[in-house]
């Protein structure tokens, strides 16, 4: 009995001495303001603020030869959706690419008489270099660390933000539920329908220095507004061929200043939104610079159906020209799950008007997936794709593919594909052309033994003679 006292007097009494030393340095080992505000993760407090940190470390390595390309699909503003082509010149060496991303995230948190008070801090740096032929060019960040989000933040139901950040403008609710294949315009829209506001400069610029509003309605409703791209962000140049606008140079300055709507709702299976933005409002003036843009979409889903259609509209102010020009993308999807099995189809649109007064062709696809579950752990998916070019003239284009996932074991999953990419003959008035086609295979195998660790190893070779092997591995914590 005097052991066991002795023992426990020695444990109470070294906890009081680190309790007692981690104070004298301002930090507390307790988690009493955590737990007050409901935070989680991996955490240090003091006896006013919780400070939750998180990060992640990506890495990637691709070696083939594959660094050419052929259009399968024109999409009519967006650009074209490319197949890897092997350079079979003389002399010629090896591709490669080796990156790293990795971000440190920090949230500082405290309580105030208006609901949480945040200041949040992440860092990341993306070191990638890229060789061509056996040329290396390094892109990307290089080794310099960026500063990707500063921000403060205030509020419960109704929060106020002010730094830099990301946009709070809705793009969801717009990917196909074909996702073997995915659709051609989808994939050239950042999968989905046109949000990405660097698609050639025909939407306004979002993010970077903002404000930013949004209050909790009710009844699963959310509004939000903002003011975003304060830094003028965004800069470039329009080349010629353009199909919306003139050949000219857009300056950040002329696409500061983006005015962002958002109404978003969730509740009895249905989840929907409507984003609008209006850049280019700081300088006052009409130039290349201003442009508008509205996204929407409405995922519902019952029992073991699920419904969505988003649709993106959108324009701006060409300068040279003096006038505007405008453009519309559109998309359905359906899915079906059964016991064992799931079917999805869906389909796209786009078209527009450009500066000069000339529509734009309209373009369209179809895609569709039948995937079944065969066995225990052993998953086949059946899919493709096509898409019609509405240029006089230009040839359809088509993917078809067939897909294996076999899991091996609880942590090792291998992935096989085969399938092919075409497209179709040009013929007059475009320039003539043959048709194409290309077979290619892959596989990949994935291990995830926990812990947040995750790696692959796979291969893509193609009819054509190009190839490449990607290793990867990651690793997040929070």
């Amino acid at each position: 009995m005097k052991l066991k006292s002795l023992i426990l007097g020695s444990v109470a009494a070294a906890g009081l001495s680190t309790a007692g030393f981690a104070a004298d340095l301002g930090v507390l080992t307790s988690l009493d303001v955590c737990d007050e505000l409901g935070l989680s993760g991996l955490t240090i407090s003091s006896d006013t603020n919780c400070l939750q940190i998180s990060g992640e470390v990506k890495y990637q390595f691709d070696w083939g030869n594959w660094k050419g390309s052929y259009a399968i699909a024109q999409t009519n503003f967006l650009g074209n959706v490319n197949i890897d082509v092997p350079d079979t010149a003389a002399g010629v060496s090896n591709d490669w690419d080796s990156r790293v991303q990795s971000y440190l995230k920090f949230v500082g948190t405290a309580g105030s008489d208006f609901g949480p008070a945040q200041a949040v801090l992440k860092i990341k740096n993306d070191n990638r270099v890229r060789s061509t032929n056996g040329v290396a060019v390094e892109t990307e960040d290089g080794t310099f660390v960026k500063i990707d989000e500063a921000y403060v933040q205030v509020g419960d139901t109704t929060v106020l933000t002010a730094g830099k950040r990301g946009s709070i403008f809705n793009k969801g609710d717009d990917e196909p539920f074909n996702t073997l294949t995915g659709l051609f315009i989808s994939q050239r829209a950042d999968t989905g329908v046109v949000a990405d506001e660097n698609a050639d400069f025909i939407t306004p610029k979002r993010g970077g220095h903002v404000i930013q509003l949004w209050s909790n309605i009710g009844e699963g409703l959310i509004a939000k507004i903002g003011l975003e791209n304060l830094n003028s962000d965004g800069g470039g140049v329009i080349l010629a061929g353009h199909p919306l606008m003139a050949a000219q140079a857009i300056s950040g300055g002329s696409r500061a200043g983006t005015l962002v709507g958002v109404l978003d709702y969730a509740g009895s299976g249905i989840t929907a939104h409507i984003s609008g933005a209006v850049g280019g409002l700081l300088d006052g003036v009409q130039t290349s610079g201003d442009s508008y843009q509205l996204h929407t979409g409405v995922t519902a889903t019952f029992d073991a159906f699920k419904v969505r259609g988003a649709l993106a509209v959108g324009g701006g102010y060409d300068a040279v020209r003096a006038a505007s020009y405008s453009y519309w993308n559109g998309l359905v999807s359906a899915e079906a799950k059964f016991d064992m099995f799931k079917i999805a189809l869906s389909g796209e649109a786009a078209g527009g008007t450009a500066s000069t007064g000339v529509a734009l062709d309209t373009d369209y696809g179809f895609g569709g997936q039948f995937g079944a579950t065969v066995a225990e752990g052993i998953e086949i998916n059946i899919g493709g794709r096509y898409f019609n070019d509405g240029t006089p003239g230009v040839g359809d284009g088509y993917q078809v593919a067939a897909q294996l996932i076999a899991s091996l074991t609880e942590t090792i999953k291998l992935t096989g594909e085969i399938g092919v990419y075409g497209h179709a003959a040009d013929v007059a008035p475009a320039v003539v052309a043959a048709a194409t086609s290309d077979f290619y295979g892959k596989a990949e195998l994935a291990w995830t033994p926990g812990g947040g660790f995750s790696s692959s190893v796979g291969a893509t070779v193609q009819q054509n003679g190009a190839y490449k092997v990607t290793f990867k591995a990651a690793k997040a914590f929070q």
